[in-house]
């Protein structure tokens, strides 16, 4: 049976495989039968395993930057032959099999050209310096300490960018610059924070197509883009047509794109982004030097990353300052800012859900006359002294005020966040605000002394965001509502009325007393009505 050893081509090291060994892994982990601690290898990478024929076959372990035999991605179990060569992310090994284990010279048959390189992110800016660092030539280091200047000089810039407008501007001077196997850049957000990326600003180095690209991102490889947002790694391509991670991806082959580079945005331990880059020829020079423009490119997205932090944390403090503002024409501060905390408002908006409520009405008596004996700016003026001081022992007992129906007031319970105890808390309301009117018409605060009639209905109600594209309103609908509006018109004035669905869910009954079993429009069964005994 002939032997099997491996050579790893990086130095040379060649080990042999026991005629005896059925199974045999490598890895980054000592406890692998080959320990390989270097960059891009995963912790259990690649398992060799010997077929009940003697063949060995190789497979991968789920590992993040892949197995290849000879450039073909190992997606399943393949055998390996004699001279095959196995690619753990970037570290090849030769495969050799003989009936001895003779002295091999060096290798010296170039390697095969690599259309892909596939990174984890986290370890490139430190193989980037590492590597400029080593044996190289003058031209190289030199251009290093360039892009390191550029990369101390952009962090300056950005840190005083006022807009994405700004912080793009910079970077795509810097990447057009020094990377120049590209012609289009574009940076990709997840804005909502969804998993979904939005492309916010895009560039080309011939100007004139820069105003195509930014309206219309048709251009960038979603395929790349989502496995690098979704995957967490960096990809750098040399020839995506040529390249089986993409193949089946009729976006690449239809939009002819060749070289690409992507690499992810990082906020702390999460992916809030992508910077792209592509262009419709063969990067042929990514064989040989690509690694040091992906670290490169990937330093750079570090640096853009906290500047669109900073940015979405903006944007997101200006859209929650517009919702709150919106929202607490409905809702008392504490809720508004449970609702936020909580994130239960999807796109601005409420979404309409059927609800357990208690309704109130409280509308001013007699306002008809007073509106014929009032200027109307005199009216509008006791109208919002009035609304301003009823609205408050609503907000008290965590109601959400619906609309002010001109001198009538609509409000709930029980929504957006349900409330056990919402009639109690109604009726606390009403109580309140029969109290408060008192105050007021003693003081002659108002100017004119007024009083209420107060109807209060429970049951269930469809709540939420009702309207077009261009208005809408936070609302209850359903045949409780209708209910109640229609029991203030037998309401005493100066007092409050309260259907029998709202007084048995009371937990004190001693402030009403029963006035008789009403009929009401559109209702068919009699409605026993309950009234305060003040």
């Amino acid at each position: 049976m002939a032997e099997f050893s491996l050579l790893l081509h990086q130095d040379n090291t060649k080990i042999s495989i026991p005629s005896d060994c059925e199974e045999f892994t490598i890895g980054r982990l000592p406890e692998c039968d080959w320990c390989l601690p270097f960059a891009g290898i995963s912790r259990c990478h690649a398992r060799l395993r010997k077929s009940p024929s003697g063949a060995w076959r190789i497979e991968d372990m789920g590992s993040k930057n892949g197995t290849r035999l000879n450039e073909r991605p190992v997606t399943a179990s393949q055998v390996v032959r004699d001279g095959d060569t196995i690619w753990l992310g970037d570290i090849s090994l030769q495969a050799i099999l003989s009936a001895s284990q003779p002295d091999l010279p060096p290798v010296t048959a170039p390697l095969p050209s690599r259309t892909t390189i596939l990174h984890n992110v986290k370890e490139l800016q430190q193989q980037w310096i590492q590597a400029s660092s080593g044996q190289g030539e003058t031209s190289n280091k030199d251009t290093t300490i360039d892009r390191l200047k550029e990369l101390v000089e952009i962090g300056k810039h950005l840190s005083a960018a006022a807009s994405i407008e700004d912080i793009f501007d910079r970077v795509q001077e810097v990447v057009f610059r020094y990377i120049t196997s590209i012609d289009r850049l574009a940076l990709l957000v997840d804005v909502e924070d969804c998993g979904e990326l939005q492309l916010l600003n895009a560039a080309a180095r011939d100007s004139a197509q820069q105003p195509t690209l930014i309206r219309n991102g048709s251009w960038i490889s979603q395929s790349i883009c989502q496995k690098v947002f979704t995957e967490q790694v960096a990809i750098q391509t040399a020839d995506a047509q040529l390249d089986e991670r993409f193949e089946g991806q009729q976006s690449i082959l239809l939009k002819n794109i060749k070289s690409a580079i992507a690499v992810p945005i990082w906020d702390e331990d999460k992916v809030v982004g992508v910077l792209y880059a592509d262009a419709n020829h063969s990067a042929s020079d990514w064989a040989e030097e690509g690694a040091e423009d992906l670290s490169f490119f990937s330093a750079l997205a570090n640096l853009v990353a906290a500047n669109v932090q900073r940015w979405l944390l903006a944007q997101k403090l200006r859209s929650e300052e517009t919702l709150r503002q919106r929202l607490e024409r409905y809702h008392s501060p504490a809720v508004v800012q449970q609702l936020i905390a909580l994130g239960a408002i999807a796109d601005g908006r409420l979404p309409p859900a059927e609800s357990e409520i208690s309704i109130l009405f409280a509308d001013i008596v007699g306002f008809t006359a007073l509106s014929e004996r009032l200027t109307p700016a005199k009216i509008a003026q006791l109208l919002n002294s009035f609304f301003e001081e009823m609205l408050q022992e609503v907000f008290t007992f965590g109601g959400t005020l619906d609309k002010y129906i001109g001198d009538c007031i609509m409000t709930f319970f029980g929504a957006p966040e349900p409330q056990r105890d919402r009639a109690d808390r109604a009726v606390g309301a009403a109580m309140g605000m029969l109290k408060r009117l008192e105050r007021l018409n003693a003081s002659g605060q108002l100017g004119e002394t007024l009083q209420l009639r107060i109807a209060i209905n429970s049951g269930k109600a469809v709540i939420g965001d009702v309207g077009s594209s261009q208005r809408v309103d936070y609302t209850a609908l359903g045949a409780t509502i209708n209910l109640a509006a229609r029991m203030e018109a037998i309401c005493p004035p100066g007092e409050c009325v309260i259907s029998e669905a709202t007084y048995q869910l009371l937990t004190q009954k001693n402030n009403f007393q029963e006035m008789g079993e009403y009929r009401f429009k559109g209702i068919e069964r009699p409605i026993k009505i309950y009234c305060t005994q003040r």
